[in-house]
């Protein structure tokens, strides 16, 4: 038909068939569908290989975050930590399940009646808090002195709060502020506020984060709402506390004792 001798043409063998051009859009398809697959089955059989391990790190995060509430981290958790969960009435719930497992949706357990809690083998306890910042969830251990009123320490993280304004609840520094703090007054539960423009009432409150007024509010909230749940524990505890003083034996001293004493 061009009038070109056969000698001038190269016979283009393996060619053939749907995919046989690998420029063609069938081949394109074909091969992103088999690499997709492929890639697919193997993050599939990695995330299982590796959910046994995944499970034991965040165990292992929320342990952690307990004892470092208490400023404790040098502590083994199984050996200092006693962990158990009470009802609305603040009495021990026998075979409540896994603790741990109720961390994981901590809302859901407190809307079941449910309340974790760790205490230390000093005397402390540490209250896991939840609530909503202003991209989204937020979460932390509260712990409390042995009189149920004084915060000894706090650890908070966060889903998505912004770096830099609200991601700074979940610095060292910022947590700092909270330890010392009284969720008392009196005998009124007011937990601790973040107040923006800064903390007017030293016992009670610390500054909010600049320019994160809604993580703020959100973390003041949070506060608030989760230990509410706690009341009834932390006053019997803070009346058994009361009464251990009050009651508490006096050694009798000879006069020889008392002489050596005073001097």
């Amino acid at each position: 038909v061009c009038g070109a001798p056969a000698s001038e043409f190269t016979e283009l063998k393996g060619k053939k068939g749907l995919f046989g051009d690998t420029n063609s859009n069938a081949y394109i398809v074909l091969y992103s569908t088999v690499m997709v697959v492929v890639v697919a089955t193997l993050l599939a059989l990695a995330a299982l290989g590796l959910q046994k391990r995944q499970a034991e790190n965040e165990l292992n995060e929320k342990k952690q975050a307990i004892l470092g509430s208490l400023a404790a981290q040098g502590e083994s958790y199984d050996e200092f930590i006693d962990a158990y969960v009470v009802d609305a009435e603040g009495r021990k719930v026998e075979d409540a399940g896994d603790i741990f497992a109720l961390l994981n949706d901590l809302p859901g357990a407190f809307a079941a009646g449910k309340f974790p809690i760790f205490e230390a083998r000093d005397g402390r306890v540490v209250i896991p808090v939840t609530g909503m910042g202003l991209w989204g969830p937020v979460w932390g251990y509260l712990a409390l002195e042995k009189d149920m009123n004084t915060v000894a320490g706090i650890i908070m993280a966060h889903k998505g709060e912004t770096p830099g304004l609200g991601a700074e609840i979940a610095t060292p520094k910022y947590q700092a502020q909270f330890v010392g703090k009284k969720i008392f007054k009196g005998d009124e539960f007011v937990s601790v506020k973040l107040r923006k423009g800064g903390a007017q009432d030293p016992e009670h409150e610390v500054d909010a984060i600049s320019g994160g007024t809604k993580t703020s509010d959100g973390v003041t909230a949070m506060l608030y709402n989760s230990m509410e749940h706690y009341l009834p524990l932390l006053e019997a505890k803070r009346k058994a506390a009361v009464e251990q003083v009050v009651f508490a034996p006096v050694r009798d001293e000879s006069n020889e004792e008392n002489v050596e004493n005073n001097e």
